[in-house]
């Protein structure tokens, strides 16, 4: 048997998230049916994180063992005969045996986009948060560097009993919000990510661009462990699972 590590990148505009629903279309549904188209087996896979619907990828890690032979560097061809446009199998290779695409991830990275202009841009539908008052992106950095460092972030996690349990401390290694023409991203580092955590970051960073809320508050609202002193849920369009740590 080897122990196959898979990369793809995918719209998830059409899927509801990565994980296999009973009435909805997902990224992993998609993925095992090529798979099979290949290698003629259905494998227990292992997905490196759960998305949400409507989030995108540009890069999301999938292991799973197998007994087939087909190299390592053709199943990615292989399987692109097979997948829908909407998701690329970019890359594979051999893994250790104990690899596991999600208990051996080091952390992630995720990217939010947020379009920030009066008019609505018909090619970014559905790839960036469409955002029409004004937004200072240094008042929205200088917020933003409060979340550096390992905390308590039950103030940014929806609550799902079925997804979250057990410790909410997660430390950020890097945040950054930067603005490239109308194009406002905030780009997000950390050892593991809560349910909604950085759409909840967005929504907070968006409140105090409204002046709702201060940038020197946001210690505060760490430090309550209360989702409600926290912005809003900003929506999924604009998120990206951007990297994967190993």
């Amino acid at each position: 048997m080897r122990n196959l590590l898979v990369t793809i990148r995918y719209d998830g505009r059409g899927y509801h998230g990565w994980q296999i629903q009973d009435n909805a279309d997902s990224v992993q549904e998609r993925f095992q049916e090529a798979l099979f188209r290949v290698i003629g087996s259905r494998p227990d896979i292992k997905g490196c994180s759960r998305t949400d619907a409507g989030v995108h990828a540009n890069m999301y890690c999938v292991s799973f063992h197998t007994d087939h032979t087909i190299p390592a560097d053709r199943l990615p061809f292989a399987m692109n005969r097979f997948l829908p446009d909407s998701i690329a199998a970019v890359g594979a290779r051999e893994v250790p045996d104990d690899f596991h695409a999600r208990y051996s991830c080091r952390g992630k990275e995720y990217i939010y986009k947020i379009l920030n202009t009066p008019f609505r841009d018909p090619f970014l539908s559905g790839y960036a948060l469409h955002y029409w008052h004004s937004l200072d992106e240094t008042v929205m950095n200088e917020a933003a560097r409060h979340f550096m460092g390992r905390h308590d972030f039950t103030s940014f996690c929806t609550v799902d009993p079925h997804r979250q349990k057990g410790d909410f401390h997660r430390t950020i290694t890097d945040i950054s919000v930067a603005r490239q023409g109308d194009l406002v991203t905030l780009t997000v580092a950390a050892d593991g990510f809560l349910y909604n955590m950085v759409r909840i970051i967005t929504g907070t960073l968006l409140y105090v661009a409204q002046g709702k809320l201060g940038a020197n508050e946001i210690p505060d609202i760490i430090k309550a462990l209360d989702r409600t002193k926290a912005g809003p849920t900003a929506p999924p369009e604009g998120l990206y699972l951007n990297r994967v740590f190993y």
